[in-house]
C-alpha cells in the first residue's frame, strides 16, 4: 500500500520532476481511483499541487486532474479560491469544458460578493 495519494499517482504516472519510487506494487488505475474518490481534499490538493504545480505540467491525465477537482470542490463547495482553480485547470485543458469553467468562476464571484 502507498503510504499517500501523491505517492501512489507519482507510481501509476510518473513525476515529471522526481524520479518514480520503486515499490513493488501492483499499479493499476482502478486501484488509484477507488482511492481517489474516498480521499480527503488536503490529500488530493497535495497531490495536485505536488505533481502539477503550474497547472499546466506534470504526468496526471487531464481526466485524473478534473476528478480530482471535481471531487475537492464536492468537499469545499463553498471557497472561491478553489472554483477559481479547478475553473483554470478547465480552461487550461479546454475548450470542453469552458462553459464548466465559467459557471465554477460566476459561483466564486457570488460567493465573494456574499
Amino acid at each position: 500500500m502507498h503510504r499517500t495519494l501523491t505517492e501512489h499517482a507519482r507510481c501509476l504516472f510518473g513525476d515529471e520532476y522526481r524520479p518514480v519510487p520503486e515499490c513493488g506494487l501492483e499499479h493499476r488505475e482502478h486501484y488509484f481511483i477507488e482511492e481517489l474518490t474516498f480521499a480527503d481534499a488536503d490529500s488530493i490538493l497535495a497531490m495536485l499541487y505536488e505533481l502539477c504545480p503550474q497547472a499546466v505540467d506534470g504526468h496526471l491525465p487531464v481526466w485524473v486532474r478534473n476528478l480530482a477537482y471535481r471531487l475537492v470542490l464536492l468537499q469545499r463547495p463553498d471557497e472561491p479560491a478553489l472554483l477559481r482553480e479547478a475553473a483554470e485547470n478547465l480552461w487550461l485543458h479546454g475548450p470542453d469544458w469552458d462553459d464548466i469553467a465559467a459557471e465554477l468562476t460566476r459561483r466564486a464571484e457570488a460567493l465573494e460578493a456574499g
